[in-house]
């Protein structure tokens, strides 16, 4: 754990030479300063990240993690457990809404079973996960980050994650479970009422560990959540920008935001979910989602259906003309 601990705090930062160089190019174009808005900056932190004056989107790679959660047992989902095999199992064959948007992204999609897709420990009586399980389920997910990215979506299936990543939430930034329970997979009221009395009975349980941003991972996350955590690290050591998908995505990167001030720099929140709490989090985290479409699917459906706006703003900084070239009189 010191070992991760420090792998968290000692981090790449950006190419600000290639950053200054897509500036000095987005300056010359045809169109007034700054009126692409979001499009350039996106631009820019492609660049930044990638190490190139040039950004490219050439192979953009999705990757989806799937786990079972242990604290299923406490009634906190509609579904049965059963789901995220057979979810797991779609996936390979095709059908599901995941496999068409990485399809319409241009983007290539792996599907990684965590534990076999075992559940982790039910945390509202014990750890969801040993220290070994954890670290091994963080390099799990480091591991699957090919160097030869230019940009990753990270992506996750399991049934009871949504109570996970609101009880992680809360362990990291402060609130009860009402705060943070959310419908999750398709609750009623009383559904989130019991959801939230759930997550505050783990948080009594755990209170010693919740100033702990890698303990509280352990603690409240699953495997699915802890390979997430290890792709987006690994994504940072390797200066590849990521694309984060909804609430469980978010909340598994969250440990990185709490353990450096720029911890989340190489990322950009591809939605804001209709999960509740999903507004207060990217708060938390210093994050403005590009996208707001009332997804709470997971799946990385939200970081897949932002690769297409990547690419716009890419496409506009590259195949514009310049004032010069194009002869427009440039602002007096």
């Amino acid at each position: 754990m010191a070992d991760l601990h420090a792998a968290c705090v000692d981090l790449p930062p950006a190419d600000e030479t290639a950053r200054m160089a897509i500036a000095a190019r987005e300056a010359t174009l045809t169109k007034p300063a700054g009126s692409l808005g979001r499009l350039e900056e996106l631009t820019a932190w492609l660049g930044a990240w990638q190490g190139r004056a040039v950004p490219t989107l050439e192979r953009v790679r999705i990757v989806i993690f799937a786990g079972n959660h242990g604290v299923v047992r406490q009634g906190v989902s509609p579904w049965p457990a059963s789901v995220t095999a057979q979810m797991v199992g779609n996936f390979a064959a095709g059908g599901a809404a995941i496999n068409q948007l990485a399809r319409v992204a241009d983007a290539s999609l792996t599907v990684v079973p965590m534990a076999d897709l075992a559940p982790t420990e039910d945390f509202t009586v014990a750890p969801a996960m040993t220290t070994p399980a954890f670290l091994h389920a963080v390099t799990t997910g480091y591991a699957t980050v090919d160097a030869e990215t230019d940009l990753l979506c990270v992506g996750e299936m399991g049934i009871g994650n949504t109570t996970a990543a609101a009880a992680l939430a809360a362990a990291l930034f402060g609130g009860s479970g009402r705060d943070w329970a959310g419908r999750g997979a398709g609750l009623d009221a009383d559904g989130v009422a019991h959801k939230a009395v759930v997550i505050d009975r783990a948080l009594a349980q755990h209170e010693a560990y919740r100033d702990d941003p890698l303990m509280a991972a352990r603690i409240f996350g699953g495997y699915e959540m802890a390979a997430m955590l290890g792709a987006v690290l690994a994504a940072r050591h390797r200066r590849i920008p990521v694309l984060l998908d909804g609430f469980v995505c978010s909340a598994a990167a969250a440990p990185l935001r709490r353990l450096h001030a720029t911890g989340l720099a190489h990322t950009r929140l591809s939605h804001r979910s209709a999960e509740a709490a999903h507004h207060a989090l990217a708060r938390y985290m210093g994050v403005e989602p590009l996208l707001d479409l009332g997804l709470r699917l997971g799946e990385a459906s939200g970081a897949a259906l932002a690769v297409p706006l990547l690419r716009a703003a890419l496409a506009c900084h590259t195949g514009m003309a310049s004032f010069a070239d194009a002869g427009v009189s440039e602002r007096t």
